[in-house]
């Protein structure tokens, strides 16, 4: 599990957007305990069953080698049919652990949005999706069972016939006189001893399958692709950073599309403190610009610098260390306000937590929850979308990056709570380079710099009254919000 965790933050992004969530939350959780139950309960069995059969073997030998011959070989006839029969449930094995990662990842999607299914009155045919997954997991749950429940009786028959086959050729060796009647009796023993761990070694090895088929799905997510490593490239100190930023010919094209370029051939250059605005129609190459600014995604031409280096130069971590991000999709975990403002940051106070708060609006919602700051946010917390966005942005002022990102950062907000958060985010934008997208145009006016996308290209530039006088694709986008329908 700690080696699957450290490798969620050493692949790619594109490994981790072509791979379900709940996917690979079945193989941290799911399949590890199989695993872990393979391994702890069956092993041990296995090599002291192993262990024992060997003994036997040898003893068998010593005894009577031609007794002990046909043991063996009625017992490697047994084995034969156990590998065989192993050799076909192995495939039902690794079906039921991929068709229960696929339940697992259905579940925790349709769980998660469970008000939106309620919403569109879908729950019957989320419920016939479920039996579905349920189903396969069913069917290759059962086959697997059936064939590897088969080994132990299987065993039990091949230890009879050793049985009878010790009894009749002792009998005739003994009346030929060529044993006497006591080795019978110790060869049935033998046979008894012999059989037994071989049916213990059986039983392992169908629990030993279901551990192999999730160990496959374990080392296949570890075997995967990772980002090249960073260690040797200079450490970059984000307080020295001034902000200026220069994207020359960039182009680029998702790893799995790369027929498909988004971004054609972007280039701006924003000075350090400027504000930024990324505006353009929807599946412009807005968020995408993003995405390669902060090296989400290496790019497929051209090149992005921070202060004169070029960001491929740079650890990706130091790149990250370097902005400030408010998203539309808000990030609260289960914890207490103050654990979810100060995330991974040292030497924040109370007073720098409720000035924070004061300038989101949020202080008098604070003062009055039951603990204030102390108070634990949950899935049984009463929050609003707009309170959680609002939290995120107040994080992010707390953060005191050099660059902020501010993707539709007052989507979910109303026109009062939006004007309240401007204000805070011209305080907070004051002296950084930042880069907001917005759809709602009437939000960025004030900024220094505006780049209008279209089809992953810049096709103006300018500021907002620059850009209405020219009245060209920025105008018709800003005038099409107030023509009446």
């Amino acid at each position: 599990r700690g080696e699957l965790s450290a490798k969620i933050n050493r692949v790619p992004q594109k490994s981790l957007n072509g791979t379900a969530q709940g996917d690979i939350l079945s193989r941290i959780t799911n399949d590890v305990s199989t695993l872990q139950q393979g391994l702890t309960n069956s092993l041990p069995t296995m090599i002291s069953a192993g262990t024992q059969f060997i003994g036997c073997l040898i003893m068998m030998f010593i005894t009577n080698a031609t007794l002990a011959l046909i043991s063996l070989g009625i017992t490697i006839l047994g084995i034969f049919l156990v590998f065989f029969i192993m050799g076909r449930s192995q495939r039902y094995f690794t079906a039921r652990q991929t068709s229960l990662g696929a339940l697992n990842g259905y579940v925790e999607e349709m769980y998660s949005g469970h008000d939106v299914i309620a919403l569109n009155r879908a729950t019957n045919g989320v419920k016939r999706s479920f039996d579905a997954l349920n189903r396969a997991v069913y069917d290759a749950n059962w086959r697997s069972q059936f064939l590897s429940g088969s080994m132990q009786p299987l065993m039990n028959v091949v230890g009879n016939i050793a049985y009878v086959a010790v009894c009749v050729f002792g009998s005739m060796l003994a009346i030929s006189g060529k044993i006497e009647f006591g080795v019978i009796v110790s060869f049935i023993l033998y046979v008894r001893l012999f059989t037994s761990p071989l049916t213990q070694i059986a039983q392992g090895m169908t629990n030993m399958q279901t551990a192999s088929a999730s160990a496959h799905r374990i080392f296949d997510f570890l075997g995967s692709e990772e980002l090249s490593d960073e260690s040797e490239k200079a450490k970059l100190d984000a307080g020295t950073v001034h902000g200026e930023v220069e994207f020359s010919h960039v182009r680029f094209a998702y790893p799995d599309a790369p027929e498909k370029t988004v971004i054609h051939d972007f280039s701006a250059h924003v000075l350090p403190g400027q504000k930024v605005a990324i505006v353009g129609p929807t599946g412009a190459g807005k968020t995408t610009m993003v995405n390669l600014l902060m090296r989400f995604y290496e790019l497929s031409g051209g090149t992005i610098t921070i202060d004169g280096i070029p960001t491929d130069q740079l650890r990706r971590e130091d790149v990250h260390s370097l902005f400030g991000m408010v998203l539309q999709d808000t990030w609260l975990f289960e914890g207490t306000i103050r654990e979810n403002l100060c995330y991974n940051m040292k030497g924040i106070d109370d007073d720098m937590l409720w000035r924070v708060l004061a300038a989101c609006g949020l202080d008098r919602f604070v003062h009055s929850l039951p603990q204030g700051l102390d108070t634990a946010l949950s899935e049984s917390t009463t929050i609003s979308a707009g309170q959680k966005q609002l939290f995120t942005i107040a994080r992010a002022m707390l953060q005191n990056a050099p660059m902020l990102i501010l993707d539709e950062a007052t989507s979910s907000v109303d026109t009062r709570t939006e004007l309240l958060i401007q204000n805070a985010m011209d305080t907070l934008t004051a002296g950084r380079t930042s880069f907001v997208i917005a759809h709602r145009l009437s939000t960025i006016k004030n900024a220094d710099l505006i780049l209008v996308m279209q089809n992953g290209d810049v096709i103006e530039s300018g500021t907002h009254a620059s850009l209405m006088e020219k009245g060209g694709f920025y105008a018709a986008l800003y005038n099409s919000q107030f023509v009446q329908s």
